[in-house]
């Protein structure tokens, strides 16, 4: 049984998607096991960069079986644009894809519900992506959803499609002033849609269950990162699913016994994107260093992310609560620039040190991070690919790293391409 479990250990952005497009051509499959198209994996393809918002980072890989599992929610218009944009970069999507018949779907009632609600909370706003995926997930929970598998039945399918878009369109006029939504326009879309997409359809729980239980690699895939976890992220500023560990078995129906290794993803810094408590943010100097050596800028939205030092007490919150066994830390090379590298190793909260997480975003609000200082490097790391071509101070900083995490740093990141990667034991 071999199995592995790819989470981000931060707000997300981590770069989940490169390292698991870079494992997979050791796997048999990949599975992406929540979130929605609120998602951005960028992964390189050939040299090029190629984004993938619902299609496992995988599938790129030739011989790998791609599955969205059901605890992903998806929008069936964006996910066939989606796959005609990878379709034209020579990306095979066909038998290599399934789509659980128990994902559900989000509409565009529910972009539209999302983007009024947004727009209501006025300075008080979350940062949604609006891509309606809260919304979708509560209508999931309050059991006005639509899964996906009812597209196969188009008829009893359109006519739920259409009672439920009609009390939307209520809620869309009478409670936020906007103009109601074209149903029968809606309508069409998903019978469209439903074309493209009901060949890709199955029932995937048994299969992955004993592609696991058989010992074919298998890669969870998931999006967003822990400190964006619905119950265990910095709530309300969260996404709207389980984006640690945990979220991978009511996101594809394997039991937690059958998971095998959980490998958690952080960048050599953090970012954040959207509102929300934020202890190591840096001012615009030093942030914006960051932001344009990394390219900090939103996958799904193109936003400027929020940018600041490796903070280790969140870290090590995020360990704890995905179970890292590993940790692969990514854009090592954005730091080669600084003569002096801090680390947050505590918070200061009313005047106390302390190195716990606050679970509460008004008390990480009061959070003042203390630093430890490491020597930067300053020498171009983006050519190593083994762990003495890095310079001795990025060693250290990674040694660092793991001595206060308590886990170990299998592999660091040093570049866009798929193989800028020093790879310190076996992974897959």
């Amino acid at each position: 049984m071999s199995s592995i479990v790819i989470v981000g250990a931060q707000w997300g952005d981590e770069g989940k998607g490169k390292i698991t497009n870079g494992l997979a051509s050791n796997a048999n499959m990949v599975v992406r096991f929540q979130g929605g198209s609120n998602a951005g994996h960028t992964v390189d393809v050939n040299g090029e960069p190629v984004v993938f918002h619902l299609l496992p980072s995988g599938i790129s890989v030739q011989g790998v079986l791609c599955v969205i599992g059901p605890g992903v929610v998806v929008d069936p218009l964006g996910l066939v644009e989606e796959i005609d944009g990878v379709r034209s970069r020579g990306i095979e999507v066909g038998e290599n894809f399934l789509i659980d018949v128990g994902a559900h779907m989000v509409m565009p009632y529910h972009r539209a519900v999302e983007a009024a609600e947004e727009e209501s909370r006025g300075g008080s706003a979350i940062g949604t992506t609006r891509k309606g995926i809260g919304p979708a997930y509560s209508d999931r929970y309050s059991r006005e959803g639509l899964p996906i598998g009812m597209l196969a039945s188009f008829g009893e399918f359109e006519e739920r499609l259409r009672a439920i878009a009609a009390r939307k369109n209520e809620i869309l006029t009478r409670l936020h002033g906007a103009e109601p939504l074209d149903i029968d326009a809606i309508v069409d879309d998903m019978r469209r849609a439903a074309d493209r997409l009901v060949p890709h359809l199955a029932d995937t729980p048994d299969l992955v269950r004993e592609a696991v239980a058989s010992g074919s690699n298998v890669i969870f895939e998931g999006a967003q990162g822990t400190l964006l976890d619905i119950s265990f992220g910095t709530y309300p500023y969260v996404t709207s699913s389980h984006t640690s560990a945990a979220g991978v078995a009511p996101g594809t129906g394997v039991p937690p016994s059958m998971v095998g290794e959980v490998l958690g993803v952080a960048k050599a810094y953090i970012t954040r994107v959207g509102a929300g408590p934020f202890p190591t943010e840096l001012p615009d100097g030093e942030g914006e260093t960051i932001r344009d050596r990394g390219q900090e800028y939103g996958a799904t939205t193109g936003r400027p992310r929020r940018c600041g030092w490796l903070d280790i007490v969140a870290l090590r919150y995020a360990i704890g609560v995905s179970g890292m066994d590993r940790l692969i830390i990514t854009k090592l090379d954005v730091l080669d620039a600084f003569e002096t590298i801090p680390i947050c190793v505590r918070y200061r909260i009313d005047g106390v040190e302390t190195d716990r997480f606050p679970r509460s975003a008004v008390e990480l609000s009061r959070a003042e991070p203390v630093y430890e200082e490491m020597p930067g490097w300053q020498a171009d790391t983006t050519a190593a690919r083994r762990h003495d071509d890095l310079p001795p101070e990025a060693m250290a900083y990674l040694r660092r790293i793991e001595e206060l995490t308590g886990v170990p740093v299998a592999a660091a990141s040093v570049g866009a391409a798929a193989h800028a990667v020093v790879q310190f034991a076996e992974i897959l």
